[in-house]
């Protein structure tokens, strides 16, 4: 193949670039709700005992820092080297990679935030600590629910192929709203 026909058939830096940022607004939106929704239940428990707390603004953070992660992850090939013989497999080891790679960076970015804030490496990592292990577990099941139809998602339209789930999602259904053709009636 030629160098010519080669860059004829890959997209511009821009075109790549245009796109990550679709796909971090998208993941980073995605991320937003799913942590809006779980701290306005949050408030809900704690206003009935008399605590008033919605940080939505810490939801939009949380959304915008874990979105790069997702896609750094997904840029280092997280999940694609599985040998899973289902896309269900798939999904799901996938799915709990991500998990375990989004735990492991969220505890690097509480260290360094730790770290800002002026406390020592041993107070950063002591504050990590201080959560109970039923808010541990609680805070990484709820992240392996929200990342479940992300990873969905993304692992259906990688098997649809380029623009095709995109296609079926957001163009006009007419032809599917008569259901499949039987050849036997």
């Amino acid at each position: 193949m030629s160098k010519e026909t080669d860059s004829a058939q890959r997209p511009s830096a821009r075109a790549r670039l245009r796109e990550e940022l679709h796909r971090y607004l998208a993941v980073s939106a995605y991320l937003y709700v799913c942590f809006a929704a779980i701290l306005l239940y949050k408030s809900a428990i704690l206003s009935s005992i008399g605590e008033h707390y919605l940080p939505l603004g810490l939801a939009a953070g949380k959304a915008l820092i874990l979105g790069k992660f997702v896609l750094l992850g997904e840029a280092a090939g997280v999940g694609t080297r599985i040998g899973a013989r289902t896309l269900l497999q798939r999904i799901l080891s996938s799915s709990l990679l991500f998990l375990v790679l989004l735990v492991l960076l969220t505890i690097v970015e509480e260290i360094i935030v730790g770290l800002v804030h002026g406390h020592t490496l041993g107070q950063a990592v002591a504050a990590l600590g201080d959560r109970s292990v039923p808010e541990v577990l609680a805070s990484c099941l709820l992240m392996l629910l929200v990342l479940v139809p992300l990873v969905t998602v993304t692992e259906v339209s990688r098997a649809l192929g380029p623009g095709v789930l995109r296609r079926l999602l957001l163009e006009p259904t007419q032809h599917l709203a008569a259901g499949p053709q039987r050849d036997d009636v």
